[in-house]
């Protein structure tokens, strides 16, 4: 099959469709996170502070820990019945649940039953990403043709950095027309619901999409698998798994720790308020999103993997030291914000190498005919697993020693570790071609 040679006009409509959605659907996720010292007094007994903090953060790590089963549900199905349907399913979900958790009633009012409540929902978030993304991935990169892969997939690589900016923006919009007592007593409830509306018009945007070009022929050719999760896991295609996976759990892991667990840091470790937090975070995030794009489009001109390892190293190498100098900029007596968005900036700039070619290669990586379930399961087993526990991980070690340096100890050495087995394991798939027969087959 001929890669497609689509009008700008058109790839542009296929990235922004693709994007929108992740957009909404990680604004959906982080929300969460974000409001994580507020929902800790809501949903849980106030006489034990730090533990109920630790149960907020232990249910947003939920999510990350059921993102692989959801990738395998929805990765089948994506495999089995098409890419548009499913992420549509998808964000459906993502959206009804996370509107909801804006209207469960506070412990005060229902006891345990709040907690449990928040956690159900929690899990249908995670169940839902896990097959959004992988639907994303595949959709995009299978209009692409092979030479403009990483760039483009570099524009959909920004939607989860996006997303949080959505989520901070709004945050501190709502915070600050509100005021703080009113958003603290019920107006931390407006983010949540929001998600309707911003899920309406993502899936409007998603309807006007066709199925890929890709799918369509093996569709036409009755090629679609029988069998997706036999085909993927139960044959010499687990050895593809099992590298991507190793790839991904790196990349997961400097996601999280370079962005997310900055956001926690300054509130946490720095005690730095949420409005003044989210400003630091927010522009550094914006400023360094642009470096997706350009470290995907580079992945075109001189390959995936030196990016994404040479990310990996960087990070376990200095973020002992970027972390150290956030801390004393940071300083909430005397915040100096233009030093701090700068170290966010670096930070995020690994992001960037890690993530903004991994698309590209898990695409490249897995055949046609099940590449959903093929892309999904490693992807978030690795920014699931891998990064999703950046958060408990770190604040729970912090919240215990009250050392910096033992909290970033996973952060440092899981990249540090998946850089030395990748290395050797981690083929580059720049020049493989996704159009042609032998890579849309299955690997027997």
């Amino acid at each position: 099959m001929l890669s497609p040679n689509l009008p700008l006009k058109e790839l542009r409509r296929v990235v922004i469709a693709a994007a929108v959605g992740n957009v909404i659907e990680w604004y959906d996720f982080y929300i969460f996170g974000s409001l994580a010292s507020i929902l800790a007094v809501k949903f849980f007994e106030k006489s034990h502070p730090v533990a109920a903090f630790l149960s907020t953060v232990a249910i947003f790590s939920i999510g990350f820990l059921i993102r692989p089963l959801g990738a395998l549900v929805f990765g089948w199905l994506g495999d089995r019945v098409g890419r548009k349907y499913t992420f549509i399913a998808t964000l459906s979900g993502m959206g009804v649940s996370t509107a909801l958790i804006g209207f469960v009633p506070t412990y005060a009012a229902i006891g345990l039953a709040a907690a449990v409540t928040l956690f159900v929902l929690r899990l249908i978030q995670g169940l839902c990403l896990g097959g959004e993304y992988g639907g994303a991935i595949t959709y995009v990169a299978e209009h692409i043709s092979d030479e403009k892969r990483g760039y483009y997939t570099g524009w959909l690589q920004t939607s989860p950095t996006l997303g949080i900016v959505v989520s901070l923006a709004v945050i501190i919009g709502t915070q600050k027309y509100l005021g703080d007592a009113a958003f603290n007593e019920w107006g931390w409830r407006i983010p949540f619901i929001i998600s309707l509306l911003l899920v309406a018009i993502a899936i409007y945007i998603r309807l006007s999409l066709q199925e890929t070009p890709i799918f369509q022929e093996i569709k036409a050719k009755g090629q679609t698998s029988k069998n997706p999760w036999r085909e993927a896991f139960l044959s010499r295609n687990i050895k593809y798994v099992l590298i991507a996976s190793v790839v991904v759990l790196g990349q997961g892991c400097v996601w999280y720790s370079g962005q997310f667990w900055a956001l926690y840091f300054l509130q946490k470790v720095q005690k730095i308020d949420v409005l003044t937090s989210s400003y630091i975070v927010g522009i550094g995030l914006l400023i360094a999103t642009p470096t997706l794009v350009f470290w995907g489009w580079l992945s075109d001109k001189i390959g995936r993997k030196p990016i994404i390892l040479g990310g990996m190293l960087l990070a376990s190498l200095t973020y002992y030291p970027l972390y150290m100098a956030l801390g004393n900029y940071a300083d909430p007596k005397n915040v100096n914000y233009g030093m701090s968005i700068l170290i966010i900036v670096i930070l995020v700039n690994y992001v960037g190498m890690t993530y903004g070619p991994i698309a590209a290669f898990l695409a490249e990586f897995f055949p046609g005919r099940i590449r959903y379930t093929s892309v999904s399961v490693p992807y978030h087993i690795g920014n699931g697993w891998g990064g999703g526990l950046v958060p408990i991980i770190t604040t729970a070690v912090y919240l215990n020693t009250h050392s910096v340096g033992w909290a970033l100890v996973y952060p440092i050495g899981l990249p540090a570790i998946m850089f030395l087995i990748a290395l050797f394991v981690m083929p580059e798939t720049r020049k493989m071609s996704i159009w042609t027969e032998e890579v849309q087959a299955t690997r027997a």
